[in-house]
Formats: structure tokens, sequence, C-alpha cells
């Protein structure tokens, strides 16, 4: 598995900036990461439970805390948010995944922080926006509000959970550009795991990746095949190299989207074998990756 550990970058825009995480899971610990490889300082405060994910998969915690200090507070007990408050202190960026009546309870509220911190910022993590922070959801449901659930199998990754890490480690950035000059007062910015969702799903809702689309399997050129022992890729998309995947394949120039040249390259590259279809991509110079089945 490849370490998502950066090496500390030449230009790193967060350097300075102090970020504490009580986020748990995998959306908040993936936003720390990134933040972490811009080269924030990054704390983070768990529950004497620790974090799920360190219980259903310690390779991932591991890979998501590289570079972490982490502590066990416990916020439900005075000592815990004494420390808590006391770490906010030094902090710049708070970053939660709590929902809002949760983090009201702790006395985390935004109204309460700044009356603590003034120069404090909190990046918080929601899985909707507004009056539907209270909502329960997951990665899967926001998935499926957005139209990216098709069938029933699952998606292959949990897009709408590292999307929405990306989306709060750039809200970091906006706190820390907004805030760190000018030593103005703290922001408050709010990143919605099912508006992330809705910001991987346009390329569907413009029509580009349906069955009709041009990155949905309408052209013949862009699309997965099976071939002799496993399976291709292929991403000829634009005109010179959809010329040259029918040159290989013995075909005059084609209407990539008519259904005569998508059975003309299936056929063909049904009777060839990876390797084979590894060296026309060579020489011919044409996108493709070939899969084992």
């Amino acid at each position: 598995m490849p370490n998502p550990v950066s090496p500390e970058p030449a230009f790193a825009p967060l350097a300075g900036v102090r970020v504490l995480s009580l986020a748990l899971n995998l959306p908040g610990p993936a936003a720390l990461l990134r933040c972490r490889n811009m080269g924030a300082t990054c704390l983070k405060f768990e529950p004497p439970a620790g974090d799920p994910m360190g219980h259903y998969n310690a390779a991932a915690y591991a890979a998501l805390h590289a570079g972490v200090t982490v502590e066990v507070a416990d916020l439900k007990a005075d000592a815990g948010r004494a420390r808590l408050h006391e770490a906010l202190g030094q902090t710049d960026v708070l970053l939660t995944s709590f929902r809002p009546s949760a983090l009201a309870k702790l006395g985390l509220g935004w109204t309460a922080l700044q009356a603590l911190h003034p120069r404090l910022s909190q990046v918080a993590i929601v899985g909707a926006p507004g009056e539907r922070a209270e909502e329960p959801g997951h990665d899967l449901t926001y998935l499926a509000e957005s139209g990216l659930v098709t069938g029933t199998a699952l998606p292959p990754t949990l897009f709408a959970d590292m999307g929405g890490a990306l989306l709060a480690s750039e809200a970091v950035l906006q706190a820390a550009l907004r805030t760190g000059a000018s030593h103005t007062a703290g922001v408050y910015l709010e990143v919605a795991l099912n508006a992330a969702a809705d910001w991987l799903a346009l390329p569907r809702s413009w029509g580009l990746t349906t069955p009709t689309g041009a990155v949905g399997g309408a052209h013949a050129g862009y699309r997965v095949y099976p071939c002799a022992d496993g399976r291709v890729a292929v991403a000829a998309l634009e005109p010179h190299f959809a010329a040259r995947l029918c040159e290989a394949a013995g075909l005059a120039p084609a209407n990539m989207f008519a259904s005569g040249t998508h059975e003309a390259l299936a056929g063909w590259i049904g009777t060839r074998t990876r390797d084979q279809l590894e060296a026309m991509a060579r020489e011919r110079d044409v996108p493709l990756l070939t899969l084992a089945d």
C-alpha cells in the first residue's frame, strides 16, 4: 500500500499553523493528514475508547495519523475539557466532525469557542449543511443522494468521505489565509459531506458519465473491454488517439459513437492478450491500462 504521507514539501503553505482535531473515523483524520502534508503542526484528541478506525482497520489508522500527535482526553470530564481548552489556547484551527448539538453539549459551540478563544478558527465537518447538520448519514447515503449509487453494488471507495477531507483541508487553508497575516478574529467554516458528493457528481449531472455520455460508455474509445486474458481500460477519447486505436484494430476511421464501432473494437480486443495490447499501446501511443480478471 502506498504511503499517503508525502515527504516534507518544498513549499509548505501551512507551516507554522497549528491544527487540533477532534474528528474521528475517516473524513477528519484524512483532512488532518492533508494538513500535515502541507506543513501544519497537527494534534488530535481522542476519547478514552479511541478512534473507531483504530479498531476496525489498524493499518488505515496508522497511515492517517503518521506525523500527528495523539492525546487521550475525556471531554465529558472536567479534566479533559480543561486540557482541551489549554491546547486550544495554542491552536489556530480546530477541526471537528460532531453534530452541532453534540458540540453544544460539550460547551464547544461556535459562540462559546469565540468567547474563550477569539483568534481560533473552526472547520466543522458535517453530513449536510445548515439545518440538516443534525441528520444521521454516512458516505453511502450521501453518494446515493447525489446519484452516484447505481444498482446494488457498493461504490469502490468512500468518495464523499475523501472528497469531504479535501474540502476540509482546503477550508483550513482558507482559515489560515484569512486570519494569519491580519491577526483577525477566527472564522467558522462548515464542510458538508453531501456537498462533497454533489461536487464529485457534477460530471454525471452534466451528462458526461451517463450511459449516453462520452465518458460514460457511448464513446467506443473510452470503455472497459474484456480481452483474451483479462480486461483493458481504454481511454482513447481524443480523435488522434481514437484514430490510432482504430488503425491498430484494422478499422477505417470510424464514428466512435456508432454501435458497429463498439462491436468491432470489442471483437478485436477480445482476441488480444494483455501483453499484446500493452505492446500496441506503447508502439502507437494509445492510452490504456490492462487489468487482470
